[in-house]
């Protein structure tokens, strides 16, 4: 059999990624898109990144359409499953986010049975892992779901925790739990490959384009993209990973947090540091959709777990401050903030 990954998602952030470790690595990457129209710009990222591209290959898949998942999988070995829908703005309709979440994991999942590849590998999140509970000051683990039941568990949170349960349910009907395995990144963040932005990056460039005065008292959990990247890649031969999930995240920080981070390496901007009470927040919210749907986190910090992360990796993940200033330093160089 040979070493071809199918790899969903490939022009994303994390995907281009991935996509770059693995042909450092030394396997044939088979990247799924959209339209086949964004292969030649994924081709020249990859390459100026320093990869092989002559085992970079392509092919259109839609997550809410069967056309080709079956001819995609072809000679395939592993599967890596990056593609998510992941917005900005919550939408209106929860299933906006919930449907090519579900729908495209089942036929990832599907495929790949029906091709007996050798392993899945699931980008999931760690919004699948803690949302919906009772404040609590211990860290959550790859024991914990989200509760799809809580009004404090929104739309992006029930995609995700909904698409990897299906993903688990299939495999486990297939017989085949060991070989899928799962990763469960917080934010991620860290250098660009090119100048698409992505959604990761955006509480980096609001940050850095001087509009905040202060910051809510939000807190995330961080990691950086090569760290997932290299777990993700780890995922399809560790032994350790099959029929598991595993949390990526190296620490969790306020996003005042975040500002000091930043500052020293940006003094040229106004970074902010300061919080807004929380009184005001919730004002703000009453205004603002996207924060009332968010009213529940503020001045709440989800730790996470990030042990079994750095465990496979067999060292400390990335620290928070240097992905930061890498997504920072990335922002500035593509003239995006």
């Amino acid at each position: 059999m040979s070493d071809r990954v199918l790899l969903t998602g490939v022009s994303g952030f994390l995907g281009g990624h991935v996509a770059l470790q693995l042909l450092n690595a030394g396997y044939t990457v088979r990247g799924s898109v959209r339209n086949l129209s964004k292969a030649d710009k994924v081709r020249t990222t990859l390459a100026r990144a320093g990869a092989d591209v002559s085992r970079l290959e392509f092919v259109a898949l839609d997550l809410l359409g069967d056309a080709g998942w079956p001819a995609a999988m072809a000679d395939v070995r592993y599967v890596q499953h990056t593609a998510s829908p992941f917005v900005l703005e919550t939408p209106k309709d929860p299933q906006a986010l919930i449907r090519p979440a579900v729908e495209g994991t089942r036929r990832a999942i599907a495929a790949a049975l029906g091709a007996s590849v050798e392993r899945v590998v699931l980008t999931s999140s760690l919004a699948a892992i803690q949302y919906g509970h009772e404040p609590t000051e211990r860290a959550f683990t790859e024991d914990d779901w989200s509760e799809l039941n809580s009004p404090q568990t929104g739309a992006y949170a029930s995609s995700k925790t909904l698409a990897e349960r299906e993903a688990w349910r299939l495999m486990d009907a297939a017989g085949r739990h060991a070989d899928l395995a799962v990763v469960n990144p917080g934010l991620i963040l860290g250098p660009l490959l090119d100048d698409d932005p992505g959604t990761s990056s955006v509480l980096v460039r609001r940050l850095l384009d001087g509009r905040l005065p202060a910051v809510p008292r939000l807190a995330m959990s961080v990691v950086d993209v090569r760290d997932v990247a290299a777990l993700l890649v780890d995922a399809m031969t560790n032994p350790a990973a099959g029929g598991q999930r595993c949390v990526a995240a190296e620490g969790t920080y306020w996003m005042s947090d975040m500002g000091k981070m930043l500052r020293p390496a940006f003094a040229d901007r106004r970074v902010p540091t300061a919080e807004l009470p929380d009184w005001l927040v919730r004002v703000i919210a009453l205004f603002d959709r996207d924060a009332r749907n968010n009213r529940h986190e503020i001045g709440a910090a989800k730790r996470a777990d990030g042990r079994r992360g750095s465990a496979r990796l067999g060292r400390a993940l990335i620290p928070a401050a240097e992905a930061c200033i890498a997504t920072g330093k990335s922002l500035v160089h593509y003239r995006l903030v």
